[in-house]
């Protein structure tokens, strides 16, 4: 028999009530209230929280607070990368964030997703899809990425677009649902 944390990290539907898994959101909680109440005159505290936080924080990397995650050892953040204020990176899956990737405020990046049948819902059954932002990639402003999307590298993605699906290499996106309006060479 497989926990709901085993669950969850295959990406089968779990239940978060489980111990184990409550224990990992309790663990981010206190790790990203320690990040966000850190002092801008602290910045190597704020660094070590982040360090901790996170999967992975390339060199030179930063997010400014508040961030918001569930579990943050699944976010994965590359080198010279920036995430700017009031992210939210619901991270029952794996988020993958590249190298030099621009990312603006009150963006969404949401692997979460749950049963569309109201039983299992009811039943507080969910599941999880991972996220890929590409390299050189630019997130504009509030920002919605869905669960399972993979963003192509140096693609930009207009302020306030809802992404839910997949966006090549090298384009410009913008709307709801985000739809291709240039090629970038």
């Amino acid at each position: 028999m497989t926990s709901m944390r085993e669950r969850m990290l295959a990406g089968e539907p779990y239940r978060a009530d489980d111990p184990e898994i409550t224990a990992d959101l309790d663990r981010a909680a206190r790790l990203t209230e320690r990040f966000n109440r850190s002092s801008a005159d602290d910045p190597d505290g704020r660094l070590a929280a982040l360090r901790e936080l996170l999967g992975t924080l390339g060199e030179d990397a930063w997010i400014r607070p508040p961030l918001h995650c569930d579990y943050g050892w699944q976010v994965h953040l590359g080198a010279r990368s920036f995430v700017n204020f009031n992210a939210v990176l619901l991270d029952v899956a794996r988020i993958t964030i590249g190298v030099d990737v621009q990312i603006g405020p009150n963006v969404q990046l949401l692997t979460a997703t749950h049963p569309v049948e109201p039983e299992p819902r009811r039943a507080g059954w969910e599941a999880a899809r991972p996220i890929t932002i590409g390299d050189n990639v630019w997130l504009g402003g509030g920002v919605i990425v869905l669960a399972g999307v993979t963003v192509g590298e140096n693609t930009v993605v207009g302020a306030g677009a809802v992404v839910t699906r997949d966006l090549p290499p090298n384009v410009v996106a913008v709307g709801n649902p985000a739809r291709v309006i240039r090629t970038l060479e």
